[in-house]
């Protein structure tokens, strides 16, 4: 039996939530990053007896259009499926069915589903530092009743939440662009999940392929790829009540 990580996170904050699952799931490990703009999904097959963590980002309380059409090309071949959505601490709302329906119709086994919490990726003062200590205690456990699910030979799908038609998915807010300090190092255009930073001139981007997922941000060495102040500072102001009192994570089997 494989195990297979099947992750959709340009930030890290959902590698995170779903390595501390799948490092406690047995099985020999195999790595799927969604991120790879590169990769040929389309040879991605598992087997019926192996086992998938598949994580996203909630973006909006959605998958990540990008991520959706990526596992569109997966080929699940009935291997059972764990589901991760990763949110900021505000709301996941239509993510999971979303990810649920998609893992159904490439091929997968839905058996579990877990609602987790990272950094916010845009306002990173909300949920700073998670997932922390208790998420990882309360994921542990989770992992314990997965595990007993899976011995037990049951293989019954989870009533997981949300709305079928989704909400409508929000449109791209904010794109970073260079400031003075750039260097025109490419790590920004090499790393960009959808390829909308021009490689030659970085401060050229494709706002329309653009999904605002911050990994330019995160992953530029000088510090020198940012979102307008007064923007950022405005998407602070409206999500510091909804995002203000701590989530726990949940796990639905």
């Amino acid at each position: 039996m494989k195990l297979y990580s099947i992750v959709f996170s340009p930030t890290g904050g959902t590698q995170k939530a779903a390595s501390l699952l799948a490092g406690a799931l047995e099985g020999e490990a195999v790595q799927v990053d969604l991120t790879d703009s590169k990769q040929d999904f389309h040879t991605v097959h598992l087997m019926r007896d192996d086992v998938a963590v598949i994580a996203v980002p909630s973006y909006a309380g959605r998958v990540p259009a990008v991520a959706v059409e990526r596992l569109a090309m997966l080929n699940g071949c009935g291997a059972r499926a764990v589901l991760v959505c990763v949110y900021g601490n505000r709301a996941y709302e239509d993510t999971l069915v979303e990810l649920e329906d998609t893992a159904k119709q490439s091929g997968f086994r839905v058996i579990a589903a877990v609602a987790a919490i990272a950094e916010h990726s845009i306002a990173r003062q909300f949920a700073s530092g998670r997932p922390d200590e208790q998420d990882a205690q309360q994921l542990t456990e989770f992992v314990r009743q997965i595990q007993g699910k899976l011995a037990a030979g049951d293989y019954s799908e989870p009533a997981i939440p949300g709305n079928r038609p989704y909400k409508k998915a929000g449109g791209v807010g904010m794109v970073p662009k260079p400031s003075k300090e750039c260097t025109k190092c490419r790590v920004c255009a090499e790393g960009c999940p959808v390829q909308a930073i021009d490689p030659e001139d970085p401060a050229k981007v494709n706002e329309k392929a653009c999904i605002s997922c911050m990994r330019c941000v995160r992953r530029c060495p000088h510090s020198a790829r940012k979102i307008n102040p007064v923007t950022l500072s405005a998407v602070g102001l409206a999500l510091k009540k909804a995002c203000s009192q701590r989530k726990d994570c949940e796990l639905f089997l």
